[in-house]
């Protein structure tokens, strides 16, 4: 069996409130780190601006390609939806013509024909929307929109 004195922990000491920093370190002020050299400031300024042009470069070159892509899918579904626009109007002439024959059977098959392809003329140019709002994206100067958007 162990003494009961050892098992007991010591007194703390008494809290010392002189030591108590109020905002102040309690040894002093802190040790100010070295000065820079001049030469490593200009040196990351340099650094940095260089980094900086870069990210620039790159910036643009992406809203150039994606000015580019915008612009090339823009015109190709603007085409198509074009040509499916024409090709529905010359099958509303050619029906309403083939209307005023005896039968019916040809105004089922133009008004089949012109539904069919003005269904592909609003999806080509629903299409066409999408890459233009793109192309607008990639021309606009404000980005983040920080400034009130113009639409």
């Amino acid at each position: 069996m162990t003494a009961p004195d050892q098992d007991i922990p010591p007194e703390p000491a008494p809290r010392d409130y002189d030591r108590v920093s109020h905002g102040y370190a309690p040894e002093g002020r802190a040790e100010a780190p070295p000065p820079e050299p001049l030469d490593a400031i200009v040196r990351d300024v340099v650094v940095n601006l260089s980094a900086t042009a870069q990210a620039e470069m790159a910036l643009l070159e992406a809203r150039g390609s994606l000015a580019w892509h915008a612009i090339k899918w823009t015109a190709g579904w603007g085409f198509v939806a074009a040509c499916a626009l024409l090709v529905a109007m010359l099958a509303i002439a050619f029906g309403a013509i083939m209307v005023l024959a005896p039968r019916v059977g040809p105004l089922a098959a133009t008004l089949i024909v012109f539904g069919a392809l003005i269904a592909l003329a609003a999806f080509t140019a629903w299409r066409a929307l999408h890459h233009w709002r793109d192309l607008r994206t990639a021309l606009r100067r404000d980005l983040a929109h920080e400034v009130g958007e113009e639409e």
